[in-house]
């Protein structure tokens, strides 16, 4: 059979997917077998065909490797992602060997009792040692590995050259630079927003506090407490919600924001800087800010300093209800490894999770600096807490921020009520 042949397109949604019970703890098979069919679940891409080429070159060698076994593929949509992967949990029958996951899920996954345990086997990887610390930090729970990184996405300031040589600006160097700069630059050209901000932009916000020493939450172990109403975060809060307003983003028009909609505005000629990830460069080259921008490292409180930023991207791991979990262990090798990254990279421009690896693609390809610098410096992760999906769900921290820019609380106020929704669904994950 052609490999081609068996890459499964989606065709429907399990709409009622999202209501299915939680899985018990006892749906682990028992079984290894070393023959017969794996079936892997992948992200859809927007442009998905280099991402399938790469997948392909990895099953033509795995399955060479093993005789009398053979893989399916289904790339199945990102925002749908959850009812599909609980669904599978719920029903070991029908759900696939291995799947690619959102970093963020792994709490959530491992509580509902979907993923296997490898840490023996993630240990026993000889490449596993060049994982950086961050990427590692996103496949462990209380201490043991429940996959494997894929591949990593860090944000940095995206800015116009032509508005910052026409108006003879400098660089930020700190993050009071960078408010100055964007004001600056409003009322210079008050078509402009000096910077897009997005009220619902968590992951561009969380720089900020970082920086000034905040937290989201202390603990470890599954017990987390929030941080968000510490003195330190509330001046990284206070520094985020300084840039909206008529100054430089209005809230009316930039406190219902998101990521993409900053990186929109940038991209189109709306705004004169943003902070965008590496994925965020195909866009920004097709609008009209191409050509005519660079990227920097999101500055921190300190000149010279890097502002510490969340480290995203998408890992792979192996069901509990695999009955091929050694084929699947190995499948999940060779698709997470250098190798593979590498060749992802290539055709995607995804960021390896190998340190090694991200120098050396660092000095093929300018562009990719600055976010290499950022991961070096210092990133961060959301707590390893299953309660971080509802409280990302529930908009807890977009909420937050929209009540301060719109002056209906102020950032003692909303950061203590925020605090406590926190708390109520750390207290409920147990």
């Amino acid at each position: 059979m052609k490999l081609s042949a068996r890459l499964v397109a989606v065709a429907a949604v399990l709409a009622t997917a999202a209501c299915a019970p939680q899985t018990s703890g006892t749906s682990s098979s028992d079984k290894d077998e070393k023959t017969g069919t794996l079936r892997v679940w992948l992200f859809q891409e927007v442009n998905n065909k280099p991402k399938e080429q790469v997948v392909d070159s990895v099953l033509a060698a795995f399955e060479k490797a093993h005789e009398d076994t053979d893989v399916t593929v289904e790339y199945i949509p990102v925002e749908t992602r959850a009812q599909r992967i609980k669904a599978a949990f719920n029903d070991p029958g029908s759900a696939p060997d291995l799947i690619e996951y959102g970093n963020t899920d792994t709490a959530g996954y491992v509580k509902d009792g979907g993923l296997a345990d490898i840490t023996e086997e993630f240990g026993a990887w000889d490449e596993a040692e060049d994982t950086d610390p961050t990427a590692r930090q996103s496949v462990t729970v209380d201490g043991k590995v429940y996959g494997a990184p894929y591949f990593v996405g860090v944000r940095a300031l995206y800015y116009r050259t032509d508005v910052f040589d026409e108006l003879g600006l400098d660089v930020p160097r700190t993050q009071a630079e960078l408010i100055s700069t964007a004001k600056e630059i409003h009322t210079a050209k008050p078509e402009m927003y000096g910077i897009a901000v997005g009220g619902a932009y968590t992951y561009g916000a969380m720089p900020f506090i970082w920086a000034h020493g905040g937290e989201l939450a202390t603990g470890k172990g599954g017990s987390y407490a929030s941080a968000i109403d510490s003195a330190a975060a509330r001046k990284g809060i206070e520094a985020y919600t300084s840039l909206f307003g008529d100054d430089n983003c209005p809230a009316a028009k930039c406190a219902g924001m998101g990521g993409n909609d900053t990186v929109t505005a940038f991209a189109s000629g709306k705004a004169a800087m943003a902070i965008g990830g590496d994925f965020s460069r195909v866009a920004v080259e097709a609008g009209k800010a191409g050509g005519k921008y660079a990227v920097v490292p999101l500055p921190g409180v300190e000149a010279g300093s890097i502002a510490p930023a969340f480290a995203g991207g998408n890992n792979l791991g192996v069901l509990r209800s695999t009955s091929h979990r050694t084929l699947a262990v190995d499948l999940m090798k060779r698709l997470a490894s250098k190798k593979a990254q590498g060749a992802l990279f290539e055709g995607m421009g995804f960021l390896p999770t190998f340190s090694d690896v991200r120098e050396q693609v660092a000095a093929k390809e300018a562009f990719v600096k600055p976010f290499v610098e950022t991961l070096a410096a210092d990133t961060k992760f959301v707590p390893a807490s299953p309660a971080w999906a509802r409280i990302d769900a529930s908009a807890v921290l977009p909420t937050m921020f929209q009540e301060i820019v719109s002056g209906r609380k102020s950032v003692a106020a909303a950061s203590a009520d925020a605090a406590k929704k926190m708390n109520e669904a750390f207290g409920s994950a147990g």
